[in-house]
């Protein structure tokens, strides 16, 4: 029998999203988070660009939603960028309440202290709040030491989830979720969380590909279990390259921040020469898509294996004020970037689309609800603009929150969910093959499903991604529960949606370029996938 836990919610996910949730209901509810590494893995603590939002009495929330717009190219949801960029400055405000430290500038003659905004592609004005080029880790550590000190909030950290346990809600037809199967990687057990909402803050997919900017943990969980409860997906063929990651075979996924363009650094060919301004009349300040489509252009064209970013003009006391951990990163690697360029190749970086969710952050499903970069809240369009990542994560947390409150009920007892059947599984001892698909998939979703696409790598890639779930479906069925072979089931499923929805899109928008309908069609709409729909 496997060990039950309750709780009045459930938050799976650690990063920005799920730990200010957390600290927004432990007031009034018991909240466990799942964390599927150690509570500091996730994207967020390596985020190092900043958060967006209008400190500057130069700037407008106006300004801020028109550069949103454009980003997005046409698909946004213009409410959701108005309702961000106006919730935006509140929620930074409760971040610094916490005790997350911004960069400041010198103090002015009259002794007023501002924040050091910075700007990055895309933005018309200084509006990034960051703390260094180490924005994430200085959120993530804040909101860890308040969640740890918490009386009501646990931490279960090496648990993954494996599945929503939903019933069938016979007043309205919908399902309703009551909890989750999760898996204790340190007892190696199949245990269950009954709890009355269930929050998905579990991070993007971005693991899919062959070169990501982010951490292992981003392997589409959320957006996987979500699909499989019954919820739609919005927009999956929108996945973010970011144009800078470090080309070093050292240097494993190390992320060079957009801020470093926004503070003038230069992107180079190989042989010095300047290529930006041939692509687009902001050069570097260019959207990430239009930067990274004109990297992936270079690079093609000239056989090369990356391009060069140049920030060395710059005094070497800016650079090291500004950039100290890209500063302390790269001279361990032996290069000094206040005398050299730093080598760089675009990378997967931010999933766009995502579970579909309302202004309150409520799925399909009842009593389930997505915030950050697994949801789908019409912010990001086809292209997310630099810096709203996070705040969409705090902003949401904010609205999923109030709605949460209001609608919880402590009355309602605690449900024994389903026990996990494990009586037909084997242990395997072919461990080896679920790494060999996990390669075999990041390798042709980069090839074919990557920057540039056409028609006949998208169809190639769905071909082999029906293979492999075929493969796998075997394997879930028959072999013992690993961390690996949930991440793979995942991030399969996710590779499908991803291509489906590239497939039926006939059009290059955004960060979804193909070479068969290079042009953009007159009305944007978003792509919608709807569960047991085909």
């Amino acid at each position: 029998m496997n060990q039950q836990h309750n709780c009045d919610v459930l938050i799976i996910g650690s990063g920005a999203a799920g730990l200010s949730l957390a600290l927004h209901l432990a007031k009034n509810a018991d909240v466990v988070i799942l964390s599927k590494g150690q509570v500091n893995d996730g994207s967020t603590y390596y985020a190092q660009g900043g958060v967006a939002a209008v400190f500057d009495e130069n700037d407008s929330v106006a300004a801020h939603v028109n550069d949103t717009l454009i980003a997005g190219a046409g698909l946004c949801d213009d409410a959701a960028v108005q309702y961000t960029a106006e919730n935006a400055k509140k929620c930074l405000e409760w971040l610094i309440d916490k005790g997350v430290d911004f960069d400041r500038d010198l103090p002015t003659e009259n002794g007023d202290i501002n924040y050091h905004l910075t700007r990055e592609g895309g933005h018309s004005h200084r509006r990034i709040l960051h703390a260094a080029d180490a924005t994430g880790q200085a959120i993530q550590t804040t909101l860890v030491s308040q969640v740890k000190s918490h009386s009501r909030i646990r931490i279960f950290e090496r648990y993954n989830a494996i599945d929503l346990v939903c019933n069938d809600n016979s007043q309205n037809g919908k399902k309703e979720c009551i909890g989750a199967y999760v898996w204790n990687r340190n007892s190696e057990k199949v245990e269950s969380i009954f709890a009355r909402k269930t929050i998905l803050a579990t991070g993007g997919a971005s693991k899919v590909y062959q070169y990501t900017s982010n951490p292992d943990v981003a392997s589409g969980d959320g957006v996987a279990m979500a699909w499989r409860a019954g919820c739609r997906v919005a927009n999956m063929e929108f996945n973010q390259f970011h144009p800078t990651c470090l080309f070093h075979p050292d240097a494993g996924t190390f992320l060079l921040t957009e801020a470093l363009r926004g503070e003038g650094a230069i992107l180079r060919r190989p042989d010095g020469s300047r290529f930006m301004p041939s692509f687009d009349e902001r050069a570097e300040l260019a959207p990430r898509d239009i930067v990274a489509r004109a990297i992936d252009f270079e690079m093609k064209r000239l056989g090369a294996d990356c391009m060069y970013l140049d920030i060395s003009h710059k005094s070497s006391d800016f650079i090291k004020q500004h950039f100290p951990t890209i500063y302390e990163k790269t001279r361990s690697l032996g290069i000094d970037i206040t005398k050299q360029p730093m080598p760089v190749v675009p990378a997967a970086h931010y999933t766009c689309g995502g579970v579909m969710i309302n202004k309150q952050g409520k799925t399909d499903t009842e009593n389930l609800y997505a915030i950050g970069e697994v949801s789908y809240t019409g912010l990001h369009g086809a292209n997310r603009l630099a810096s709203n990542s996070l705040l969409e994560c705090l902003v949401f947390a904010h609205a999923a929150a109030l709605d949460i409150e209001e609608k919880l009920s402590h009355q309602q007892p605690y449900i024994k969910l389903p026990a996990w059947d494990e009586s037909r599984v084997t242990d395997s001892d072919e461990e080896v093959v679920i790494q060999h698909n996990w390669h075999e998939l990041r390798l042709f979703m980069w090839d074919f499903v990557g920057i540039v696409r056409t028609t006949k790598r998208l169809e190639r890639a769905l071909h082999r991604v029906e293979l492999l779930q075929s493969e796998i479906e075997e394997y879930y069925r028959h072999f013992r529960v690993s961390n690996n072979l949930l991440e793979l089931r995942n991030l399969v499923q996710v590779a499908e949606l991803i291509i489906k929805s590239a497939l039926s899109r006939k059009e290059s928008r955004g960060l979804h370029y193909t070479l068969d309908y290079p042009d953009m069609l007159n009305e944007a709409k978003i792509t919608v996938l709807t569960p047991n729909s085909e």
